[in-house]
């Protein structure tokens, strides 16, 4: 994996800190998800932003608990979907933002956020109190903010991030999720941007929505990109197809009117892969008819291309944490 690219196991062990409260056993979770235990200990190693995904997705169902266990009370599961929908019908984005800030006050205890204008920025600011620690502040604000630029389908510089915590190991890696450094030991919580950013109106519908909440947490952690380029093609051109009909890679980039090198290169330059992507529509089409309760799981394997059962069952553990039966009595 490239160094700069995916997510360093200091937000691994970061996540797990939800379980270890509620003493419950990690090593299931690491496996499920394809991460070796010893990688824990190991300060330079990374997984991809998927496997990321899955396993926070495992911890929050296992916690039934979106906030991971960062609070006095359970942000049950559910409850981001519930906030974007809340939000997603606000007029501007500084709206959105402050009635997301509402609805985080109502569901949480320990953090509580407001929104600021001042000197031509709008500053989302945080108490900190009770129990809640820099990884719930951390959690906070960057999935408020990839929410924000999502909505208006910008992407929203961060002009100012601190946090009233010290300095942790991870911070080295601020530059790659949020865009900036952060600055450490400040008396309080604080990411503001350009206010004018405030003012867009928001260019979101429901549907879209759905598509968003469909691959969150991941689409919250990696850096937003706005729905153009070529990843944005590639997503487009294969969620009309069925999965059977999926060309392969040089026939890909010859429907989109390039070289596979060409290709190749620009997937790249967006962190973005062939693989990758396929992976995610397959994950939100085996989510879509695992649903469907009247379709078996060898059914929905079969009609995702998967010869057999046990290689769907690894790949779906692999995109959510947990077996293809187990989410479907979750759901």
């Amino acid at each position: 994996m490239n160094p700069l690219t995916g997510v360093s196991v200091h937000y691994i062990s970061a996540l797990l800190q939800g379980l270890d409260q509620r003493r419950i056993d990690a090593a299931p979770f690491l496996k499920n998800c394809g991460i070796d235990p010893a990688a824990l200990e190991n300060p330079q190693a990374r997984v991809s932003s998927s496997t990321y995904a899955a396993l926070m997705l495992a911890v929050a169902h296992a916690l039934d608990d979106e906030f991971f266990g960062r609070d006095s009370r359970r942000m049950k599961v559910g409850s981001f979907a519930m906030l974007c929908v809340s939000v997603i019908h606000c007029r501007t984005l500084q709206q959105a933002v402050a009635r997301g800030l509402r609805f985080y006050s109502l569901l949480l205890d320990d953090i509580r956020g407001t929104l600021r204008e001042e000197e031509g920025r709008l500053q989302v600011v945080l108490e900190c109190k009770g129990r809640a620690d820099l990884f719930a502040h951390e959690n906070l604000l960057l999935f408020l903010h990839r929410l924000a630029c999502w909505l208006v389908n910008r992407r929203i510089p961060i002009e100012t991030l601190r946090f009233a915590f010290p300095r942790p190991e991870r911070a080295p890696e601020y530059r790659l999720i949020y865009g900036r450094d952060a600055e450490f030991d400040a008396t309080q919580s604080e990411l503001a941007f350009d206010a004018r950013f405030g003012q867009l109106p928001l260019v979101r519908d429901e549907s879209a929505l759905r598509e968003f909440l469909a691959t969150s947490p991941e689409s919250l952690f990696v850096r937003f990109r706005p729905s153009h380029g070529t990843a944005h093609r590639v997503r487009l051109l294969l969620s009309g197809m069925k999965t059977a009909d999926w060309p392969s890679f040089s026939r890909l980039a010859r429907l989109l009117g390039m070289s596979a090198s060409t290709l190749h290169r620009r997937l790249a330059s967006e962190d973005a892969s062939y693989q990758a992507i396929k992976d995610l529509i397959r994950r939100d089409r085996a989510m879509a008819l695992l649903r469907q309760r009247n379709r078996s799981i060898m059914a929905v394997a079969e009609e995702l291309g998967f010869a057999e059962a046990s290689a769907f069952h690894r790949a779906f553990r692999k995109w959510s944490g947990m077996a293809p039966g187990q989410y479907r009595r979750s759901v």
